[in-house]
C-alpha cells in the first residue's frame, strides 16, 4: 500500500480520534499542549482504520484492517520525544465481500501468511499548529519499510465516561501508493493510490 502518507488526523496512527459516536467527558477540552504526558494503550475495540482505492475509475471499493494495537509515549511539551508506534493485523482485512477479503490475504496482494502486520513507528514529531504535527517515521508493509511523514490533528483528551480512563483522540487520513511497497497486482486497472483513515482512542496507562 503506501510510501507517501498524507495524514490529517493522529499523531500519525497518533494520532487517531475517538471513533464516530464515542463522547469524550463533560469537561471542557483542553488544548494538545496540555494534555497528560506519558504512556497511552491504542483502545483496539473502538479503533478503526479504513481505506480505499479506485475500480477501473468507475467507482471506489472501501474496506478496514479490523484489531489494530500499539502504544504512544506522550510528552506534550517536547514532542520531539514522544513515540508512537501502531500495529494493524493484515489477515482480517475486510472489505464486505468474503471472495474479494480472501483474494487479498492471498500472496498477489498482502500475503498475510508471510506478512501478517503493518507497522507504523515514529521517530520525529514535528508541530505545525496548536493542534496539528507532522510525523516522520517507517511504516512496513509487505516486508518493505520506508520513511513516511504523515499529518496529524489532535482531536480532544478527557475522561471517557464510558471506561472512566482518562483518554486522548486524534484522527489520520492520507493517501499512499501500494507499488512502492511491492504490491503492484492489477495496477493501474486497480488504483496505484490507497488512501487510509484511521480513527481511535488511546487510554492512558501511566
Amino acid at each position: 500500500m503506501p510510501n507517501r502518507l498524507k495524514i490529517s488526523g493522529i499523531l500519525g496512527l497518533s494520532f487517531v480520534a475517538l471513533i464516530a459516536g464515542q463522547r469524550l467527558a463533560a469537561s471542557p477540552a483542553r488544548p494538545a499542549a496540555q494534555v497528560e504526558p506519558g504512556r497511552y494503550k491504542l483502545e483496539t475495540s473502538h479503533a478503526r482504520v479504513l481505506f480505499s482505492v479506485s475500480h477501473a475509475g468507475l467507482s471506489n471499493w472501501y474496506g478496514e484492517f479490523p484489531g489494530a494495537t500499539g502504544t504512544l509515549d506522550l510528552d506534550p511539551g517536547h514532542l520531539e520525544r514522544s513515540r508512537l508506534d501502531v500495529q494493524m493485523p493484515t489477515a482480517g482485512v475486510d472489505t464486505n465481500n468474503a471472495v474479494l477479503d480472501a483474494e487479498l490475504r492471498g500472496d498477489k496482494w498482502l500475503d498475510a501468511a508471510r506478512y501478517p502486520t503493518i507497522r507504523f513507528r515514529s521517530r520525529r514529531i514535528v508541530p505545525t499548529g496548536p493542534a496539528a504535527a507532522n510525523v516522520v517515521g517507517d511504516l512496513t508493509l509487505h516486508g518493505v519499510t520506508r520513511s513516511v511523514t504523515l499529518q496529524a490533528r489532535f482531536n480532544k483528551a478527557g475522561i471517557n465516561p464510558f471506561a472512566k480512563t482518562y483518554t486522548l483522540g486524534f484522527e489520520v487520513s492520507g493517501s499512499l501508493r501500494r507499488s512502492d511497497f511491492g504490491v503492484t497486482e492489477d495496477v493501474p486497472l486497480v488504483g496505484d493510490e490507497v488512501t487510509l483513515i484511521i480513527s481511535a482512542p488511546f487510554e492512558k496507562l501511566r
